[in-house]
């Protein structure tokens, strides 16, 4: 199948809509159940009349979610799109392309993606522990004696989400869509119902209703914007799953159906607040008549479930792009659809989430204690994707600076002032994001920077190519059939492997492939560019292997493509010879070095991760050290 085919084509419209709203608006989707109560109780610490407060954070967020999800994702970022994938690293992928060889430059980008990546990692945990638990909080309204039970049955939850994760979502993901398309039908009509008893709550639309309440509100005003970015939270997965659907069914969906739908459930919820103030304790809840609580909950329950779900899934999907392009050690993955490439497994990714989330959980205990520690790693990710999708829209697209930079000069300024505001929930729980997003751009730099000093290490020792094989026909070296395969990091010099079996068994095998894998500034490879050889003397053939940076390496599949175009060769008579070097500390080597050791040591060997059969490949071991 060729590789463009995941962008199904000949899929209509309506059906890429449904399976966006199932996918990508789950976390944004969700916001209603904590952000307005969470912002309202914030405003309510100043003191002052309910209703001003109100509508001055309806205003708020009605201004958030059009400023910075439909102007700046939905319109403006989704554009700078890197052959139809989003996401922060298929946009430093197209940022790095554009730079060439300028070195600082590429190293500001390399760690600007790194640390975009990171805080989405730190995401990834916050955002099923506050959707879940939020929503279990419905139990309180139904009976409140199930209160002690809150907690175990998110947990169970919980549980149950990522037990089933390996079996990916391609057998479950159809009905996804029909269940949020019922969850947001569910919004617009409880908001509707409230807001016909009062329909003056639509003077929140008039944005100098948000400036006046921030003038007056001066003494909480961080307090209150730290809640408003509540309801973005989630903006960036729009673009990040791009890839999966394109363009206009994300776009649509969002204007017709997911804004519409959010600003009609918050409304509602503000006009129901100025009517009954007692109705704070979950005003969401208290939107629906009482014989609705109980199908609104498990509908809830369905709704944060699927939210939760994307949001591991694109967890998955950037450590998978973080071991294509060298930013992290191999290791393993596994594709979970035969047709959809960007669905992928990854257990490590999923056991590290699965603690944080209950650890989360058992910590903080209600979503409004979790809503302390949420939006740091948003607002952060949210500002870097501006800042690249900056330079990639002026620099690469060519768009008028004149117009442009004020433009993003203004919508970089609302990221930092939502980040500012979210600075000042540190330490109520804003660390344990943090925390994690700079653990894993740690190991991100770590592993880069010791790669770089590894390739040197490996220049330092290393045989030129060309001098090898002028040097080859004046020695005496047995050739012995067969075709042997030496996966190389570099086309100009002789692998350590070769040159250890040449020691030891004094052979070599009568065709020699140096095969190296190349991970292009492009998302997907098409089969007819995918293999490119370069034939030398003596019967060596130079063979690079291109693959996209959301795809999975498949030696097998590599080899069936040379059969066909240039080797006759048998699989049978096939050996892989594959470098196993043990990396060890020079004397002095600094800790940040010792860090990428340890996680060298601990990476996916490349048999398992190249997929060669395990019976035509031997390792070859050395040391060499940095």
């Amino acid at each position: 199948m060729s590789s463009k085919h995941h962008h199904h084509p000949h899929k209509n419209l309506l059906l890429l809509m449904m399976g966006a709203v199932g996918v990508v608006f789950g976390d944004i989707g969700t916001s209603p159940l904590y952000a307005l109560k969470v912002a309202v109780e914030a405003s309510a610490s100043h003191g002052g009349s309910l209703e001003p407060a109100v509508l001055g954070i309806l205003s708020l967020i009605t201004w958030a979610l059009l400023i910075v999800v439909t102007l700046k994702y939905v319109m403006i970022i989704m554009r700078a799109d890197n052959h139809g994938e989003g996401g922060v690293f298929a946009l430093t992928a197209l940022v790095l392309a554009k730079l060439g060889n300028h070195a600082r430059a590429r190293w500001l980008v390399i760690a600007a993606g790194a640390l975009g990546a990171s805080l989405f990692f730190g995401d990834s945990m916050i955002t099923p522990a506050i959707s879940v638990l939020s929503a279990v909080e419905g139990l309180n309204i139904i009976a409140p004696s199930l209160q002690p039970y809150i907690v175990p049955i998110a947990l169970a939850l919980i549980s149950a989400l990522f037990a089933v994760e390996r079996f990916g979502t391609a057998k479950v993901g159809f009905v996804f869509g029909p269940i949020m398309v019922v969850w947001f039908a569910a919004l617009s009509v409880l908001g509707l119902a409230e807001i016909a008893e009062n329909p003056a709550v639509f003077a929140a639309l008039n944005p100098l209703v948000a400036f006046h309440f921030l003038l007056d509100h001066q003494g909480v005003a961080i307090a209150i914007l730290g809640a408003v970015v509540l309801s973005v939270t989630g903006g960036e997965a729009l673009y990040a799953d791009m890839g999966h659907f394109g363009l206009q069914p994300i776009r649509r969906a969002w204007i017709f159906l997911v804004f519409p739908a959010l600003l009609l459930n918050y409304y509602g919820q503000g006009a129901l607040l100025i009517r009954d103030p007692a109705a704070l304790d979950n005003p969401f809840y208290r939107l629906a008549p009482e014989w609705a609580l109980v199908p609104l909950l498990l509908l809830a329950f369905m709704a944060t479930i699927i939210a939760s779900q994307a949001v591991i899934s694109g967890a998955f999907s950037i450590a998978n792009q973080a071991v294509q392009l060298g930013y992290i050690p191999r290791i393993r993955i596994r594709h979970t659809s035969a047709d959809e490439m960007g669905q992928v497994y990854v257990s490590k990714v999923n056991i590290i989430l699965f603690c944080g989330v209950v650890l989360l959980v058992l910590t903080f205990r209600s979503s409004e204690s979790l809503a302390s520690a949420y939006g740091i790693s948003v607002t952060g990710a949210m500002a870097i994707d501006t800042v690249l999708a900056a330079y990639c829209m002026m620099a690469i697209r060519g768009w008028n600076k004149a117009i442009f930079i004020p433009v993003f000069a203004i919508l970089f300024a609302i990221d930092v002032f939502f980040l500012s505001a979210n600075l000042f929930k540190f330490f109520d729980g804003g660390w344990l994001p943090v925390a994690v997003a700079s653990v894993t751009l740690m190991v991100m730099i770590a592993w880069i920077r010791g790669r770089d000093r590894l390739l040197e290490a490996r220049w330092r020792d290393a045989v030129p190519l060309k001098d090898f094989l002028s040097k080859l026909s004046a020695q005496s070296t047995q050739r012995v059939k067969g075709t042997g395969i030496f996966m190389v990091p570099h086309d100009d010099i002789v692998p350590m492997a070769l040159l250890h079996n040449l020691k030891h068994n004094r052979v070599l095998h009568e065709r020699v492939l140096l095969m190296r894998m190349q991970v292009d500034s492009i998302p997907y490879v098409e089969d007819d560019d995918r293999v490119h050889v370069t034939h030398l003397e003596h019967n060596f053939h130079s063979v690079i292997v291109k693959y996209g940076f959301m795809e999975e390496p498949d030696i097998p599949r590599a080899l069936a493509l040379l059969r066909v175009r240039e080797f006759h060769f048998s699989l049978m008579e096939i050996s892989f010879f594959i470098g196993k070097e043990k990396v060890v500390a020079r004397e002095g080597t600094s800790w940040f070095f010792g860090l990428f050791i340890l996680l060298h040591r601990m990476m996916l060997g490349a048999t398992d991760y190249y997929k060669i059969p395990e019976d035509h490949a031997v390792e070859l071991g050395g040391h060499i050290s940095i």
